[in-house]
């Protein structure tokens, strides 16, 4: 069975059963109509959208899925509940984003909702996203339906043909890009690409680059962070290490595509599905879209590396890069330091605290419904549309993966890989502060592509991150960035 027949035979399968798994009775919300505003296409909201017809098919709620494009997520959701507008009942969003809405009282809290549901099952959920994910404040204020972090993908076929080794280190990844970079790697006689990252300004460029960051900052356990000091909230980012990631990073395009600086994610997954990439930092997608009928030069290939790691870390004193050693990275393992990367954290569901109590309740019920086992152990084997695992029962063996068409070598590769980094306890969070979205999607992001463009040297990106986000901080009030870096990382040591 072709992946699009599975998808298409597991939702009509989850429509047949949708009256067992729906918290919510037949008819209960007839002539209710839920507006959840996400991402465009079928990826996030597509799923959402074929959700959204079967929980109408079992209570009669009408779920109209808004989109926009990815940029305008937060601050349409943002003027929407503050201006008391409210034509927006529900945001699907990256979950580091709900501690600024949830600051600004713009959100539901969910403990009263989860706590009378009988089908969620709170305890399936890995507990990176359970506890991280979903709570602000030791509150649950989302419903994760997605669980992100980012990994390097490698392809065995080509690793296996070339006698190489999968990467351990930056430095490894650099040198097998090398290698690899300018050989045929999908049969159709034309050189092909040692590495694919998606580098665009103004898209998603800002993530990868924390993925190479991170384990050169972060070394004491994921409360540390490696974005701002936890006690001054001053940026931890003009120093040697966060210097040597933009370098390593921009090194990578010596063996990337010459566009490279002009794609998107979009664009280079559609590269590694052409089987034109050796190497590329991603999402949980690219195994599962290898499946599809366009992928066929990657089925089973694009094998997952939960982390790159480096043998230099930051000394935070002296804003050097030092030997890893047992002091200054205590997690290392024979010698290197790792720190998966969350980044994004996951597409998270948010209920607007301003509409009325039913069509709260009614939100809820979808968004539950979403979450819950029958129907996200479906959703996150499909490739198109961009749900990742993060559930306990989605992790545990392969079986689930191998249903959906996986070798059992590969399904052992993937959710080996994920549950590495969600048993790391070096993992490294993403911005969930209150300007998150200023911080990296901004500020970050601004200085990055400038740097890559050859605008500006790397000391000069870095010093302009360092004094956007000390204004960004000045915005929102020091002291209250400091108290919310401690909720949602503990409190700094």
């Amino acid at each position: 069975m072709s992946l699009r027949k599975f998808a298409l035979a597991a939702l009509m399968s989850g429509a047949a059963v949708c009256g067992l798994s729906v918290s919510a009775s037949a008819g209960q919300y007839d002539g209710m109509t839920i507006s959840i505003l996400t991402r465009p296409g079928p990826v996030i909201a597509g799923m959402v959208a074929q959700r959204g017809k079967e929980f109408e098919a079992a209570t009669g709620a009408k779920i109209n899925v808004i989109e926009v494009p990815f940029a305008e997520i937060f601050p349409k959701l943002q003027n929407d509940w503050s201006t008391g507008t409210n034509s927006i009942d529900v945001g699907v969003f990256a979950a580091g984003w709900g501690v600024e809405f949830a600051a600004s009282g713009l959100i539901e809290n969910l403990d009263p909702y989860i706590a009378k549901d009988t089908k969620i099952d709170t305890a399936d959920l890995a507990p990176y996203f359970r506890d991280f994910g979903m709570k602000i404040g030791g509150h649950t204020m989302l419903i994760q339906l997605d669980g992100d972090f980012q990994m390097v993908y490698y392809r065995k076929d080509i690793f296996d043909k070339m006698k190489l080794q999968p990467p351990k280190t930056w430095d490894d990844y650099l040198a097998d890009a090398k290698a690899i970079n300018g050989q045929d790697l999908n049969g159709d006689g034309k050189p092909d690409y040692g590495s694919c990252i998606f580098k665009k300004r103004n898209a998603q460029s800002y993530f990868a680059i924390q993925t190479v960051a991170a384990a050169y900052v972060q070394t004491q356990g994921t409360s540390q962070g490696f974005h701002f000091d936890g006690k001054t909230m001053k940026p931890v980012i003009n120093n040697e290490a966060w210097k040597k990631a933009f370098e390593v990073y921009k090194e990578t395009g010596k063996y990337g595509p010459p566009e490279e600086l002009n794609m998107d994610i979009g664009d280079t997954r559609a590269l590694f599905k052409a089987g034109r990439c050796g190497l590329l930092i991603e999402w949980g997608d690219p195994p599962v879209l290898a499946l599809e009928k366009d992928a066929t030069a990657v089925k089973n290939q694009l094998f997952a590396v939960a982390a790159l790691g480096t043998n230099q870390v930051l000394d935070r004193a002296t804003g050097k890069l030092v030997p890893v050693t047992k002091e200054s990275a205590p997690f290392a393992v024979d010698g290197i330091n790792y720190a998966p990367f969350a980044a994004f954290g996951g597409w998270a569901g948010a209920i607007n605290a301003k509409i009325d109590a039913k069509k709260k309740q009614a939100a809820y019920d979808f968004l539950s419904y979403m979450n819950q086992a029958a129907q996200s152990n479906v959703d996150v084997t499909i490739g198109w549309d961009g749900f990742n695992p993060y559930r306990l029962s989605q992790l545990k063996d392969t079986v689930l993966w191998e249903k959906a068409g996986f070798t059992k070598e590969a399904a052992q590769s993937y959710i080996g890989a994920i549950n590495s980094a969600l048993n790391n306890p070096n993992m490294a969070s993403d911005f969930k502060v209150p300007g998150a979205q200023q911080y990296s999607g901004v500020v970050l992001d601004t200085e990055l592509a400038r740097y890559l463009a050859g605008e500006i040297t790397v000391d000069e990106a870095l010093k302009n991150i360092e004094a956007g986000w000390e204004k960004v901080t000045e915005d929102f009030g020091r002291d209250k960035q400091i108290a919310a870096q401690a909720l949602a990382l503990g409190a700094p040591k």
